[in-house]
């Protein structure tokens, strides 16, 4: 389902458009051969657009406000600056941090068809394990390239899954805690896949306040409140310590993390709508995995059966013991 869709061979309207859905730019090409295609699907703070050019197109844009990164699918895309004055030829395969959110950027797009995945700054901060006292903005990406193949495999997958599977869907973009859980999901895989200044190791105050009544604060809490749109920072606010106190504790007490430990019970709550289910109703294994914030069909199948050693669609089809 897309939220944004245009298709023209005009370059003055081309550039109306890109500027408005965008930031103003300017934009040039060659005037026998001019195509433009343009469509946008989103989720939550996240929108994942599908662009091609037939032509050469080149820009200058001013500051785009969101974080912008580009996944390569055919031609090649000419960067002709960065901050660090670093410019770049991406072809097919390539992912990579097309503009940061608050800097002007130029380019030329060579008869390409990409990705790109917007969203604001301020999701980074709601995944990433940030010191106390540190205000909103202040994660950010030091780099423009993945830190390794395998990182960029792995976020071209999310962005592929996003744009085919939950965008595409507007019962499941219908559903807030799958919408927080997908959109936190493909933070978390930017945040691994580019160098940033997110901070993960405790310090020692942190690894003293890492004790079991922070673990059953923290748990109870969770527990209270299992549909909400939770991130490690809300748990920890909850609970009146540090992110990385919260993290601490929870690996030193429970072997797992805050938001596995969410998982977990959101996967229980799961387990018990299907057990409740009336089949003949209609209702469907993606449909109680949805409710749960669970947006990953086959994960969420392979988990439920390492919990409960059964498929889900076997619980709701074949209820009891």
């Amino acid at each position: 389902m897309e939220t944004l869709a245009f298709d023209s061979d005009d370059l003055e309207l081309t550039e109306d458009f890109l500027s408005k859905a965008y930031t103003p730019m300017r934009i040039g090409g060659r005037a026998e051969r001019t195509r433009a295609h343009v469509t946008r699907r989103d989720v939550g703070p996240v929108s994942v657009d599908v662009l091609e050019f037939d032509y050469d197109m080149s820009h200058d844009a001013d500051v785009l406000g969101r974080i912008c990164l580009c996944n390569v699918h055919s031609g090649t895309i000419d960067r002709q600056y960065f901050p660090d004055g670093t410019a770049g030829s991406f072809g097919p395969g390539d992912v990579f941090m097309y503009t940061p959110h608050d800097r002007p950027y130029a380019g030329v797009i060579r008869q390409s068809r990409y990705n790109l995945v917007m969203f604001d700054p301020l999701l980074l901060d709601r995944v990433a394990a940030t010191a106390p006292g540190r205000g909103p903005g202040q994660v950010r990406l030091t780099g423009d390239r993945p830190v390794s193949p395998a990182a960029g495999r792995q976020l071209r997958d999310t962005i592929a899954h996003l744009y085919d599977g939950v965008c595409a869907d507007p019962d499941l973009r219908r559903q807030p805690l799958l919408v927080s859980t997908a959109s936190q999901y493909l933070a978390a895989g930017v945040l691994n896949a580019f160098p940033n200044t997110a901070l993960t190791d405790p310090t020692i105050e942190d690894r003293r306040d890492a004790h079991p009544a922070t673990v059953r604060r923290a748990v109870a809490f969770i527990d209270e409140h299992p549909r909400a749109d939770l991130s490690v920072a809300d748990i920890a606010a909850a609970v009146h310590v540090s992110v990385r106190t919260v993290q601490c504790a929870f690996r030193r007490h429970l072997d797992t993390t805050p938001m596995e430990y969410v998982r977990r019970t959101r996967l229980a709550h799961a387990h018990a709508d299907l057990l409740a289910a009336d089949p003949t109703t209609g209702i469907t294994v993606t449909a109680v995995a949805a409710r749960w914030g669970f947006f990953q069909p086959g994960r969420f199948a392979a988990a439920y059966r390492a919990a409960y050693g059964r498929l889900p669609h076997q619980t709701l089809l074949h209820r009891g013991p």
